[in-house]
Parts: C-alpha cells; sequence; structure tokens
C-alpha cells in the first residue's frame, strides 16, 4: 500500500496525462498525435535501410493515418522490423529525455531538423509534406522561443502517446486484422512463419520495452516543478 501511494504521489501528473490521452483517444484532438507517430514509424524505416546500405525513394503519410516508405537495397528483415520498434524506441527515448534530462529544447529543436531534412528528400505528397512541414516548424518554434517546461510536457505527451498507439497498432494491424498488407504480412511473405508469429513477437517486444522504461525510468519521482508548470500557463495565456 505504501508502495502505491509513493508511486502515486511522486509521478500523479504522468497518470494524469495518460488519462487524459486516453479519455481523447478517439476524439480529433488526438489525431495529429497518431499521424505524427505514424511518421516516426515511417522514418524509422527509412533510417534503417539507410544503415543497412539501401536507398530511400519516397516517404509518405496519409490522414487516415497510413503511411509508406518506398526504399531499395538494405537489409528487408531489419528494415521492415524497424516500424513498429523503431517508432516506440523513439517514443520511449523522448519520454525518458522529459522525465530525466534537460535536454528538451535541444531535442526538440534535433526532431524538427530530422522532420524537416525527410521532407525535403523524401516526402513527395501535398499531405504528407504540409504535415511535416507544420510539425517541424512547431517543433523548431517551440525549441528556440517556448520555456524548457512546455519542451519537456510537450515530449512526455508524445512519449506517451506513442507508447499507448504502437502496441495497440501493432495488435490492430498484425493480429487482429492479419489480412492487411501490414509489415508483418510481408516479413511472414518474404521469411516465412505466419503473420499472427511476427506481430505477436513485436507486441512482446513492445511490451518489454515499455515496461523496462517504467520500471528502470521513471525514478522516485517524475513530477514537473510548479515553476515550470506556472511558465507552461503563462506561455498558453
Amino acid at each position: 500500500m505504501r508502495r502505491v501511494k509513493r508511486f502515486c504521489t511522486g509521478h500523479w501528473q504522468l497518470m494524469l496525462l495518460t488519462a487524459l490521452i486516453f479519455a481523447f483517444w478517439s476524439t480529433p484532438v488526438v489525431v495529429p498525435l497518431k499521424i505524427l507517430i505514424v511518421l516516426l514509424h515511417e522514418l524509422s524505416h527509412a533510417a534503417m535501410t539507410l544503415l543497412t546500405g539501401g536507398s530511400v525513394e519516397s516517404l509518405t503519410i496519409d490522414p487516415q493515418q497510413g503511411g509508406m516508405v518506398i526504399s531499395r537495397g538494405g537489409s528487408r528483415f531489419l528494415t521492415l522490423s524497424a516500424g513498429y520498434c523503431g517508432s516506440l524506441l523513439i517514443g520511449v527515448t523522448l519520454f525518458l529525455i522529459a522525465v530525466r534530462a534537460n535536454w528538451d529544447r535541444f531535442v526538440m529543436g534535433l526532431l524538427a531538423a530530422v522532420i524537416l531534412t525527410a521532407a525535403a528528400l523524401y516526402v513527395r505528397d501535398l499531405f504528407a509534406l504540409s504535415f511535416c512541414i507544420i510539425a517541424g516548424l512547431l517543433m523548431l518554434g517551440s525549441s528556440k522561443y517556448l520555456s524548457h517546461g512546455f519542451n519537456d510536457l510537450v515530449l512526455r505527451v508524445i512519449g506517451l502517446s506513442s507508447m499507448i498507439f504502437v502496441p495497440y497498432d501493432i495488435f490492430s494491424d498484425t493480429i487482429a486484422r492479419s489480412y492487411l498488407r501490414s509489415d508483418a504480412r510481408m516479413l511472414a511473405e518474404e521469411f516465412g512463419g505466419p503473420t499472427l508469429f511476427w506481430g505477436g513477437a513485436w507486441l512482446i517486444i513492445s511490451g518489454l520495452i515499455i515496461m523496462r522504461c517504467l520500471r528502470r525510468g521513471l525514478g522516485a519521482n517524475s513530477n514537473m516543478s510548479l515553476r515550470q508548470l506556472k511558465r507552461i500557463r503563462r506561455q498558453r495565456t
């Protein structure tokens, strides 16, 4: 009972933020966050393609929270596996940086630079290009002009949303609807095994990553200070 009380006292802000994300999950308010996480998914595919010696021809996302990367060469196995796991790792990393470090403004600027560079090099269709430019410029402006606390809060929201969205998306796309042309389906066609196997493996991996993050990364207290909250409130008004 004491452990539960200490946890609630030390992390009540994260619990509240998680509850708010769940409350608005099926509303249009969270759609931009979901599309951003899809973008991180596609960027993970693209990054792994480049890291394993391939080339990226194009990258796209759509308003229905879908996306695609067209690439040549590279490790097909690692590239297909990088989407869900890579976007989750990015989300967890952003979350842990927000909770445990003071690099929020730098990381926000770095994320903006990555998104804008990818848009310039690989994105061609109007919606994806517009979303990347708007998201990148907003992040760039936030990192330059807004407080550490505001950037901290935004990174927490992105990280938590990733930890909610990615496992749900894995289950929905690869297990509940295994007939879809998903990453797991393509992996099954090219390397054998059923789609459910690859989807289940990614779901287990994502669960382990999230549990590791929560058990080892939060520390005793993850709450933002009263001073940070006051500065965020002044900037919003």
